[in-house]
């Protein structure tokens, strides 16, 4: 992946609160580099340091479009799932909650698969219950 340590700083910039840092950062990365599977890693973490639900959509559906490497597919799903889930768009939320789990066998044993599947089952009980509100657990909080 290109530039790597650059994207990962912007993603602590952004973790640790400087989220308009992070965007810029991200951002100006996006328009410098053309490699396909590096712009689908800086467009899903683009995505959580949006302000509005409708950017982070935006964005990760342009992930989503770039993924080349399967084990992303869980995590791209389910942003997007949790998205649209906080757009109160439910029937969507459920089509890409069910491909983020048709795709869980995809990750990796370990840290980051385990946060994804705890993911997944957090925004999954947030959609069975009807609810709209940001999860403590989402990356963009």
């Amino acid at each position: 992946m290109m530039r790597l340590e650059e994207i990962t700083a912007a993603v602590e910039a952004g973790r640790g609160g400087d989220r308009e840092a992070a965007r810029t950062r991200l951002t100006a990365l996006w328009e410098e580099i053309d490699d396909p599977a590096t712009r689908c890693v800086i467009a899903h973490f683009l995505a959580d340091v949006q302000e509005e639900t409708e950017d982070e959509l935006s964005w990760d559906l342009r992930a989503l479009e770039l993924v080349s490497d399967d084990q992303w597919l869980p995590s791209l799903h389910l942003s997007l799932a949790d998205d649209y889930r906080r757009l109160s768009r439910p029937e969507e939320a459920r089509e890409h909650l069910a491909a983020a789990e048709a795709n869980l066998s995809k990750l990796p044993a370990g840290d980051y698969g385990d946060l994804i599947r705890s993911g997944f089952e957090h925004v999954a009980e947030a959609l069975a219950a009807g609810s709209v509100q940001r999860l403590e657990t989402n990356p963009s909080t």
